[in-house]
């Protein structure tokens, strides 16, 4: 069994070892943000808002208004209809200004009040409620430079740590909007933040651009969301994106935006794209539909297996599946019914709770693949236990032969950025070759969608999306053991970062790839 990355990497900087990430998987969530000076009640809005946004998070829900310049919340532990119900959001009714949030807990915790989200915060400078979606990856540098002066902490979010430093520099500025901007220096990693005051809505996404965030109107409103879904569910229409570093105050007169003096590249997580966003979204230009679609029709010219179906893996995988079938002219089928109300198997905590989940989650159609040569597209192979699984069905339902494609290039090692695992060695391609994984997972033939493949489908609209996927990037520093990326941070400061070990021997780097 090959050894971790963390175990490749030879004696680190001092700066290093303040921002290794948490041994834990941390969290992808949805935020919502609505300003509507002429409505009477935008509460409504930012239920529906995190309705279609649920599949970014199932942990808890909240929403946060404004009303008479008085901030009020409400939050719980639960999907969005079992926390607001017409009494709870009768009681936020006769606001103009709104937050929300919809959280995926990737640590096993315990679901509960205290990790939901927006946080209130009451201080000096007056109060304040903020939602935040991503992951900081200096974030316990931060908390211990803060509980040395004095700060208290209630929880272990890195959106409490955030939410300390945006008050520190708020005493130090006049507005919320400066002291975001200021906050934003001492912040590395990847987040999309809303925030909420007495008088404003702010929006902010990270200097790179790891997360999504995008401004919206819907009638007289205007509304910050992680997906555009979120408007469209809501009868209105997408505006722009917010560009990374960009800091977007919602006024009347519309979007007011400042930028944080960092210089950095854009480099979208390209699991957004594969993954985790709605099919119906647009993300930095990118429809995420026609990136699915054409990652699959990518994968067919590839592809030399003879089928009879091709079978999508719900839900998405579907629009890959659908662009395969396109490209190859082998039928489409629909081979697999999905029960929508279990959650994300990867994200489950223990092993026995993530196979009891695909157990529930998927049936096959025995009279759609019994005697047939199936190719079944998913959009990813993380620990390999769902894909297992559905070869199974698919071959206890009579399939003849099951051929897995996967429209993403192999996952070789964890994301300190948001979708992290403990352990690269919970993933199914770390350390192994394609033929291994096949064998892994028991299917009849395996085939991933380049890195290069990947990468082009975005470009020009994402130029950096491959070296974040590849681990042969040329613009980022090198050394002769370890690939890190650099960031800079104030002048001569430098916090480095692994994004992919190259040692061949320890980690077993994929030279496909």
């Amino acid at each position: 069994m090959p050894r971790s990355c963390r175990d490749c990497l030879p004696m680190m900087p001092t700066e290093l070892s303040a921002v290794l990430p948490a041994r834990h998987i941390q969290e992808e969530c949805g935020v919502f943000g609505v300003y509507a000076p002429e409505t009477t009640d935008v509460a409504p809005l930012a239920y529906y808002a995190l309705y279609a946004l649920q599949h970014r998070g199932q942990e808890s829900a909240g929403i946060a208004v404004r009303r008479g310049g008085q901030l009020l919340l409400r939050k719980a532990p639960g999907l969005v209809p079992e926390v607001f119900d017409k009494k709870t959001l009768s009681d936020l009714s006769g606001a103009d200004a709104a937050i929300g949030h919809v959280r995926y807990a990737y640590d096993g915790a315990e679901r509960d009040t205290f990790r939901a989200q927006p946080l209130l915060v009451r201080h000096a400078a007056g109060d304040m409620a903020l939602c935040y979606n991503g992951k900081l990856v200096n974030a316990r540098q931060l908390r211990m430079e803060s509980e040395t002066r004095g700060g208290i902490f209630q929880t272990g979010t890195d959106a409490e740590i955030i939410s300390h430093i945006i008050v520190r520099e708020h005493l130090r500025t006049n507005t919320t909007e400066d002291a975001i901007l200021n906050a934003m220096h001492y912040m590395i990693g990847a987040y999309s933040l809303i925030v909420l005051d007495g008088k404003k809505l702010i929006a902010a996404r990270d200097p790179n651009g790891y997360r999504p965030l995008c401004i919206g109107r819907v009638g007289g409103c205007w509304c910050a969301a992680s997906e555009s879904c979120a408007f469209e569910a809501l009868g209105g229409e997408m505006v722009r994106d917010v560009e990374p570093g960009e800091v977007v105050v919602l006024t009347e007169d519309g979007p007011v935006s400042r930028n944080v003096n960092i210089l950095a590249r854009h480099a979208l997580c390209s699991f957004e794209l594969i993954y985790f966003a709605r099919p119906d979204s647009v993300i930095d230009g990118v429809s995420v539909d026609l990136f699915r679609r054409e990652a699959g029709r990518r994968l067919a010219r590839r592809s030399s297996v003879e089928a009879d179906i091709v079978v999508g893996v719900p839900d998405s995988g579907l629009s890959a599946a659908q662009g395969f079938a396109e490209a190859s002219g082998i039928p489409y089928a629909m081979g697999l019914m999905k029960n929508r109300y279990i959650p994300r198997t990867f994200i489950q905590p223990t092993q026995g709770q993530r196979e009891q989940s695909v157990r529930i989650k998927l049936n096959a159609m025995g009279s759609t693949v019994r005697g047939k040569r199936v190719i079944l597209v998913d959009d990813s192979i993380v620990r390999g236990t769902t894909s297992a699984r559905l070869v199974k069905l698919l071959r206890d339902s009579g399939a003849a032969e099951v051929h897995f494609k996967v429209s993403a290039p192999p996952f070789l090692n964890p994301c300190y950025f948001g979708t992290s695992l403990p352990d690269c060695r919970e993933l199914a391609a770390h350390g192994r070759t394609e033929e291994e994984v096949c064998s892994l997972i028991g299917a009849d033939s395996l085939q991933y969608l380049t890195v290069v493949s990947a990468g082009a489908i975005a470009t020009p609209v994402l130029p950096a999306i491959t070296p974040y996927l590849c681990p042969t990037a040329t613009d980022a520093p090198r050394n002769p053991r370890n690939h890190f990326f650099a960031l800079k941070i104030r002048r001569s400061r430098y916090v480095y970062f692994q994004i992919r070990c190259l040692r061949r021997r320890r980690c077993g780097r994929d030279r496909r790839l």
